[in-house]
């Protein structure tokens, strides 16, 4: 916040030429970190609730409030879930990438496989920002819901914030990076690579998909760096770091 505001001083040529204090737009930010359910929303949310709570003894919820009792996020299991996550827990992947059509709010949801190999919501929520604090609540209250049965590991994208929350709240729980999250971002990463459309989008989802050891990867990735000349690319190297410990791990 401190360095929005800094840059708005900037921009605005001082401080004297801003309508409004630092204070002022953290006000304005609180405000707006609930969720827009609209009026009347949030009490049907909660009559919702209830109701499949007094139909299901297995259906949990929680929603979290600010100050002033606006809702800021909420999280619901049921009864299904919390028993498939008894058999199928040991890793579960969190996602966020889908928002609601109607309100724009992120949609957080747990995802495990079963023996069938077919994807099982292991519980969902919506939340009104992508920040650790809100991560850590998300997190807790899926934890309480599991009977405190932290997962052997978790797979996310590579938010920081998640990253952050995961550490306060499943410390033994191993953290690995969605490769189809990793993936997506090659054309924003190398796209601009002259060669990217002629060979080295192919070469590097070799080396990535076909090897199961360190020692497998190693080498082609060796190969591949030096072919198209990415030994500055500071993403690959991230990558590569990220890699080497998840086959080490």
């Amino acid at each position: 916040m401190v360095k929005s505001f800094n840059a708005l001083v900037v921009e605005a040529g001082g401080f004297e030429k801003l309508p409004f204090i630092e204070k002022d737009a953290r006000n304005y930010i609180d405000k707006t970190r609930h969720l827009r359910l609209g009026k009347g929303g949030a009490d049907a949310l909660r009559g919702y609730f209830e109701r499949m709570q007094y139909k299901n003894d297995g259906f949990y919820s929680s929603m979290d409030l600010d100050d002033d009792g606006r809702l800021k996020n909420v999280f619901w299991a049921d009864a299904r879930s919390r028993a498939a996550y008894d058999y199928f827990g040991d890793v579960v992947k969190f996602d966020t990438t889908y928002l609601t059509n109607r309100y724009g709010m992120p949609f957080a949801s747990f995802v495990g496989v079963n023996h069938h190999g077919q994807s099982i919501v292991l519980g969902a929520g919506l939340i009104s920002s992508e920040n650790t604090e809100t991560f850590v609540w998300l997190f807790d209250t899926w934890l309480k819901c599991m009977d405190g049965r932290a997962p052997k590991a978790i797979i996310t994208d590579q938010d920081r914030a998640m990253k952050n929350a995961i550490a306060i709240i499943f410390p033994n729980t191993r953290q690995r990076y969605c490769l189809w999250h990793i993936m997506r971002k090659l054309p924003d990463k190398l796209g601009s690579h002259t060669e990217f459309k002629c060979g080295l989008k192919s070469a590097l989802q070799k080396c990535v998909y076909d090897s199961q050891t360190s020692d497998e990867f190693e080498k082609p990735w060796e190969v591949f760096i030096n072919t198209y000349n990415l030994k500055e690319n500071a993403w690959l190297q991230s990558l590569y770091r990220t890699t080497l410990k998840e086959f080490d791990d």
